[in-house]
Formats: C-alpha cells, sequence, structure tokens
C-alpha cells in the first residue's frame, strides 16, 4: 500500500492480492498516477479506469472516495491478452 498527495487530497493506492507484481513494477504504477495528478479528482465513488503502460500493460484500477481516496489496482492485462476489433 502507498500514500500520496495530489493537491489537498489524500490518496492511497493498494492492489488487489491476486495481483503479483514486484516492487519496481508497483513502483511505476504509483509515478503513473503522480503523472495524471489532477485528474484524478474527476472520477467519483464507484468508477473504474484503465491506464496503458508499455512496460506492465493495461492496469484497472477502481476508485473509491468514500470514506477515503483509494485507488485500488484490481487488474492487470499484459498485451499479449488485449484483443483489438479493427
Amino acid at each position: 500500500m502507498y500514500r500520496f498527495s495530489i493537491k489537498e487530497d489524500e490518496w492511497i493506492l493498494r492492489f488487489s492480492p491476486r495481483i503479483s507484481i514486484d516492487a519496481e513494477e508497483r513502483q511505476a504504477i504509483l509515478m503513473s498516477l503522480l503523472h495524471i495528478g489532477e485528474k484524478l479528482s474527476n472520477y467519483s465513488h464507484g468508477d473504474a479506469f484503465l491506464m496503458f503502460t508499455k512496460k506492465i500493460g493495461a492496469i484497472v484500477f477502481d476508485v473509491e472516495t468514500i470514506p477515503s481516496f483509494i485507488l485500488t489496482v484490481s487488474n492487470i492485462i499484459s498485451d499479449e491478452y488485449w484483443y483489438i476489433q479493427e
């Protein structure tokens, strides 16, 4: 679990127990969230969003704002499992 601040909001980043990633990848996810910054405040309680990274893949975040601002990494999908319909 990581704690970070964006403006006046204190956020918690946690990872689902079913996700197995190393500390370096967790740190990379946190740094990507800091890059998104204030856009996190646009999400409401119960929302979800995806972040795509070349190294890790598609990262699924669940958003909670009650009672605290919490982002949970609920799944990571490597690019080999992406199916794009054109």
